[in-house]
């Protein structure tokens, strides 16, 4: 399987070759040229594999270029059931009212992140061995991506981290688990400004082939295509267990999922696992008050917002207004050669109108949406603790929201867990008071650590002047 940039202008490349570098050269992001098929036969022959041999079989026509015996070894590896709260690594709960809850933070630092990241903490150094390379990630992430790549990462020979995130928009919890880690090969800066501006300037940098060159700069976050690669097993192995056997036989309820979304890279993935044959009747993206992306799937009218007017909610990792993948989903939504001549008017105008296109949004690829508040959150807490005395975090709350919104008979709506609620009990306490779990001792004395990240404009220049002295 070949790659290529959504902007046409680089030549195709393979896994091992996008896995390091990341973004596309020419400004665009890296989608694969094919997508392997997978048909009833192939998911019943999966039903009775664990989460490492499918993530294996699922991962495997993404990276031909990787032997089949060592890339079970990286599987089996970043999927060790010990390196996991739940030895299933992805629990799928009932609720109620036709809703699922598929438990995506069972990882060490507790966000749906991790899944992927620790694919990524053995395929890169992998990849680095071969070619005797050293790589620096540069990264940005509104609240988990940075943990969880630091954390895969650490100790990682060859691999240095340059992590990027908004100032004073993440929770206590989400900058202790970055900011405490004491390891001279990770460097936290947090950037004046939004998350849209640490992705704005991860992106200006990495399409700067001689300074990406000399410096050897590589993303991990959704920029990187290997990484919505392995997001896409969780969708494989939540819609095996949704429809496993129930009292002697098989489930016949529709299946969709149910996506917190503020990038798209999440909700892109499951596209993709869709695309390739898994019966996903629906993908219903669920943002909070920052909807650029329930606006573009109701309107058809893509329209970032400036930071001004990103708002800082209760759900801080989805206050997002410039959705980076979904330029991969428009791409696949126009094809190549549209796509180059309609995606240049969202610099000129700063929006881009594809009204023509909504029919095929819902009826071809399946995608409806929906937003959330404040109001809706704490509700959502309050009423899954009281039913079933589950605590869910805020972002995984605007998915249960926007979730009873579209229920239907027949369906299961299953939503996506994106973190623990630990990492966020100011929202929890306010939902459950005097019900809401107390701080463990883990999470206070998480908090008690020391903290180390450099506050920097948001300004290229400055950016580059700290991966400068790296070397």
């Amino acid at each position: 399987m070949e790659y290529v940039s959504t902007r046409g202008g680089v030549q195709p490349a393979s896994f091992g070759e996008v896995l390091l570098d990341g973004a596309a050269s020419d400004g665009g992001l890296v989608v694969p040229t094919t997508l392997p098929v997978i048909d009833e036969e192939r998911l019943r022959e999966w039903r009775a594999l664990d989460y490492a041999d499918l993530a294996t079989a699922v991962i495997a026509p993404f990276a031909a270029d990787i032997p089949s015996d060592e890339l079970a070894a990286m599987t089996h590896r970043a999927y060790a059931p010990e390196a996991f709260d739940d030895e299933r690594i992805v629990p799928v709960t009932a609720l109620d009212g036709g809703i699922g809850l598929v438990g995506l933070s069972e990882g060490p630092t507790w966000a749906f992140k991790d899944l992927a990241m620790r694919f990524l903490g053995e395929a890169i150094p992998y990849r680095l061995a071969a070619t005797d390379r050293t790589l620096t990630v540069l990264g940005a992430t509104s609240g988990d991506t940075g943990s969880a790549a630091e954390h895969a990462f650490l100790g990682a020979h060859g691999v240095r981290v340059v992590m990027l995130s908004p100032q004073g928009r993440m929770s206590p919890v989400q900058r202790a688990q970055m900011f405490s880690i004491d390891d001279p090969a990770i460097r936290n800066l947090a950037v004046e400004g939004v998350f849209d501006d640490c992705q704005d300037l991860v992106k200006t940098i990495s399409a700067d082939t001689a300074f990406a060159t000399a410096h050897s700069i590589g993303a991990v976050n959704s920029i990187n295509v290997a990484r919505i690669i392995a997001q896409t097993v969780f969708y494989v192995w939540a819609w095996l267990r949704a429809t496993e056997e129930v009292d002697g036989r098989a489930a016949d309820e529709r299946i969709s999922f149910v996506v917190p979304s503020g990038n798209f890279g999440n909700v892109y993935a499951g596209h993709l696992a869709r695309r390739m044959g898994v019966p996903i009747h629906r993908l219903v993206v669920a943002t909070n008050e920052n909807d650029v992306l329930d606006e573009f799937f109701r309107t058809g009218v893509y329209a970032p917002r400036t930071r001004e007017h990103t708002h800082a909610t209760s759900s801080p990792s989805m206050d997002i207004s410039k959705a980076s993948n979904l330029e991969r989903f428009v791409w696949d939504l126009l094809g190549p050669e549209r796509f180059v001549e309609r995606w240049p008017e969202l610099a000129r105008e700063g929006r881009l109108d594809l009204r023509d296109e909504l029919p095929r949004l819902r009826e071809e690829f399946g995608f409806v949406s929906g937003s959330s508040d404040h109001a809706h959150r704490l509700d959502a807490i309050r009423d899954v603790y009281r039913t079933h005395g589950i605590v869910i975090d805020p972002h995984t709350a605007d998915g249960v929201s926007v979730a009873r919104t579209f229920t239907e008979p027949g369906e299961r709506l299953l939503v996506l867990e994106t973190a623990k609620a630990v990492k966020f009990p100011e929202t929890v306490a306010e939902a459950l008071g005097d019900d809401a779990p107390p701080v463990s001792d883990a999470v206070r004395a998480l908090l008690a650590l020391p903290q180390r990240v450099v506050d920097v404009p948001g300004d290229v220049d400055a950016i580059r002047a700290v991966i400068e002295e790296l070397d």
